[in-house]
């Protein structure tokens, strides 16, 4: 009797010090209440590819299964580039999209006048280019709102569409983006030519790529010692090729059905 008085004292104990092991999901998952914005817990970390099916109205990365293509440039405006750029664009009557970078605007102001006189759409490409993951959100309003006045004041408008550096947002700033009417805007045909590739090299990584509704990343502007002649020498021909496919070159605002300027 004794004995078994003893096992069932230390069952006792050992059943109320004993805590189930916490997964790492379980940490990480958020309730209801911290995805609509509470800090009661902390938000679970999605992948860009997660972000892009859960806010779809919102992110957008292509455009619908047509011949239609568009070509989209950052970093601008930039007088190394830019003005190469364009003149391609003029030469073969292609409207493109460039998102600007506001820093770079208040220096270079004319060759933001000049990107929409041609016709062509621009888009939001922050301040500063920072990684907007790594930033607060009172800093990323910031890196938006500065921005787009400064764009208004240029362009006649305030861009919808925002194209994050490197491509990178949190969902915190996905959600301000959607109930500010905003729209993020990335790629799905990369020409990595921010790599200072050759023109041969930028030439195959978009014509290899692209397919109907396709988003083409291109720059016209850099940081200190860029190299952006494969962008500018590759040009002309990728839009003959394209054309030559029976693609149709267009603005992001056309390929996607939205408006240009901010409601």
């Amino acid at each position: 009797m004794r004995v078994r008085l003893i096992m069932l004292m230390v069952i006792v104990i050992f059943l109320g010090g004993y805590h189930a092991p916490v997964s790492s999901r379980d940490v990480s998952n958020p309730s209801i209440e911290s995805v609509s914005g509470s800090d009661s817990a902390e938000e679970e970390q999605l992948t860009l590819g997660q972000l892009r099916q859960k806010y779809a109205d919102t992110f957008k990365t292509n455009g619908p299964s047509t011949k239609k293509v568009a070509l989209t440039f950052d970093d601008v405006p930039d007088p190394r580039f830019t003005p190469q750029v364009l003149d391609v664009l003029k030469k073969y009557n292609v409207r493109a999209t460039f998102f600007i970078v506001g820093s770079r605007a208040e220096k270079h102001p004319d060759l933001v006048k000049r990107i929409v006189k041609e016709g062509h759409m621009v888009g939001n490409h922050s301040y500063n280019h920072p990684e907007f993951s790594k930033l607060s959100m009172n800093a990323f309003r910031k890196q938006i709102l500065h921005t787009g006045d400064i764009i208004r004041r240029l362009a006649g408008y305030t861009p919808k569409m925002i194209r994050p550096p490197y491509g990178d947002i949190n969902e915190e700033q996905l959600r301000w983006a959607a109930r500010q009417h905003y729209s993020i805007v990335n790629w799905n045909v990369d020409s990595l030519d921010w790599k200072g590739l050759s023109k041969e090299q930028v030439k195959d990584n978009i014509l290899s790529a692209v397919k109907p509704g396709s988003i083409v990343l291109q720059h016209a502007g850099g940081g200190v010692g860029s190299n952006l002649n494969g962008t500018i020498e590759a040009l002309p021909e990728v839009i003959e090729e394209l054309r030559n496919r029976g693609y149709e070159l267009v603005t992001l605002d056309e390929m996607l059905g939205l408006p240009k300027a901010k409601d």
